[in-house]
């Protein structure tokens, strides 16, 4: 397999274990210690909206749990290599799964709970797992019977469990198989020598396949630590952190920066489980966290709904804003409404976490960078054109992936021949040692021989009054390329051209160009990931 480690020789694994990035610990070693030390602290909280409740876990508690998912994994018939699919919502039952897994020495991969038929069936097939734990149903959608139905033809699935509601012919009820049953006293002396090593394939976690079927990208619990330790370290908390995620849990940052970073620092970790962005400050309230990630958008909701009926934010310290650049509007909010610092963060699923603004840079930094490279990462740009400020954005360093799952020419084919992987990224200096990332390679639009900052003038167009969300393009035309801003309405009619316009001049961006072209729809195509598909918008909207 063509792998980071491969590509840069095992001195640069000797050097990332002698800085620190990689150890010979597990995230496993890290739950079992807290468990030890702490062991009534509350680990997660996982509130479902809809069930008006909250399920917590301390660590003796998840420590347990583990241990008791292990055995019924083993009873299953989970074997050291295996691969576990996970299609959960963000609920209390996914933590010890992944713990689980690696207890029996399996790979967890975390799936949507809404994922299209064909999609699933590509994920299951590429990892070969045999086991699918899924749930009833979710949004209205027969989850169980849609995921039974296929597994049926797939020969490696073995079983599938549902959680929660009704269960299919064909399949297991999980709570009666996992919660029920005292596996930990049962299957214990199975248990110790099959845990997976910190180097050992750990998780797959799938791209949004914006330009084909997604790549299942495989990690080890050395590549996430790395990640995550230089994430949190950057922020200088320890086990009083109280992190409140907005992302799910089968994303990156709700998978390592949240539950695994929460674990390995002995702090909470709190989520819940359908998208509800105002109701992210209960939790923040309850809690009294100190962490708050999301996107803009989810920022701005809880910033609208603490103006509407604020709660105790007195705790709140970080707020970390991800997947598109930070306006200076925002981290004003940040500050006067919820007493917090903004922090701009740029990452991806092959790596985790690279780049993010830092408290020792001057409070409103985040507006004009993603920040510098944490310490396991370098990054750096290679010009488009000579002695130009926009180039590609490559990355190399200890939390890179171990590669593609059976993928291995795809991974292969992103390092250039000097070892640096290519991010896909057009990005330039901030001038201070760190990037601003201005949007994907492939969606890039020229004009005057210059590279537009999509995503800068797309979360500027965002914040408008009557915007909701907004993606650019660039549309061929007989004179050139026209730039067509694609917003969905916020109320009942959007926003004029000139409005747009205005908006854009009027926040002081009289360098950035503006669109030529507003299309109003209802909702932006979009991967299982959350990225706007813009392929489909360009033909969708192409100038005929």
């Amino acid at each position: 397999m063509t792998t980071a480690l491969a590509t840069y020789g095992p001195a640069w694994a000797a050097e990332y274990r002698e800085r620190g990035w990689w150890r010979d610990e597990t995230f496993l070693d890290d739950l079992f210690r807290q468990a030890r030390e702490r062991p009534h602290k509350p680990a997660i909280a996982g509130r479902r909206l809809a069930e008006a409740r909250t399920d917590t876990l301390d660590y003796a508690e998840l420590a347990r749990l583990t241990d008791r998912f292990a055995g019924a994994l083993l009873e299953l018939g989970v074997r050291r290599g295996d691969f576990v699919a996970v299609q959960l919502s963000s609920r209390w039952e996914i933590v010890p799964l992944i713990f689980a897994c690696a207890r029996v020495g399996a790979v967890v991969c975390p799936i949507a709970p809404i994922c299209p038929e064909a999609e699933l069936r590509h994920r299951l097939e590429l990892t070969q797992a045999r086991v699918v734990i899924t749930l009833s149903d979710w949004a209205d959608t027969p989850v169980a019977a849609i995921t039974t139905k296929l597994c049926a033809a797939l020969p490696a699935v073995e079983h599938v469990v549902v959680a929660g509601g009704e269960v299919p012919p064909g399949a297991r009820d999980f709570h009666s198989l996992f919660v029920a049953v005292d596996w930990e006293n049962r299957r214990r002396e199975d248990l110790p020598a099959l845990a997976l090593g910190p180097d050992e394939p750990f998780v797959v976690l799938f791209t949004s396949g914006t330009t084909g079927v997604s790549k299942g990208v495989l990690h080890s619990q050395n590549t996430i630590y790395a990640a995550v330790r230089g994430y949190l370290s950057a922020y200088g908390v320890g086990d009083e952190l109280v992190a409140v995620l907005s992302s799910p849990l089968y994303h990156y940052s709700g998978f390592a920066q949240g539950v695994l970073g929460g674990v390995m620092l002995g702090g909470t970790v709190v989520f819940q489980d359908v998208t509800d962005n105002g109701a992210l400050l209960d939790l923040v309230d309850r809690y009294a966290a100190n962490l708050l990630y999301g996107p803009p958008a989810t920022i701005g909701d809880v910033i609208a709904a603490q103006r509407e009926r604020p709660r105790d934010v007195g705790r709140l310290r970080h707020v970390v804003i991800g997947t598109a650049p930070v306006l200076q509007g925002l981290i004003d909010e940040v500050r006067d409404v919820l007493g917090a610092r903004a922090y701009s963060l740029w990452g991806m699923s092959e790596s985790g976490p690279v780049t993010m603004t830092r408290p020792e840079q001057p409070a409103n930094w985040a507006a004009h960078s993603h920040g510098r490279p944490i310490g396991p990462m370098e990054v750096r740009i290679d010009p488009a054109t000579p002695g130009g400020e926009v180039g590609r954005l490559r990355m190399r360093g200890a939390s890179l992936a171990l590669g593609y799952h059976r993928r291995e020419d795809a991974f292969a084919a992103e390092f250039g021949a000097d070892g640096w992987f290519d991010t896909g990224d057009l990005a330039r200096s901030d001038g201070r040692g760190g990037i601003r990332v201005l949007g994907r390679a492939k969606d890039a639009i020229l004009r005057g021989g210059s590279y537009v900052p999509v995503t800068e003038l797309e979360a500027l167009i965002a914040r408008h009054p009557k915007v909701t969300e907004a993606a650019l393009v660039g549309l061929p035309t007989a004179t050139g390329e026209e730039i067509c801003a694609v917003v969905v309405a916020r109320g009942a009619a959007g926003p004029s051209l000139a409005e747009i316009r205005r908006h854009v001049r009027d926040a002081g961006a009289a360098d950035l160009p503006v669109p030529e072209r507003v299309v109003v729809v209802d909702e932006l195509p979009k991967t299982l990931t959350g990225k706007v598909r813009k392929a489909e918008l360009r033909k969708r909207h192409a100038v005929r």
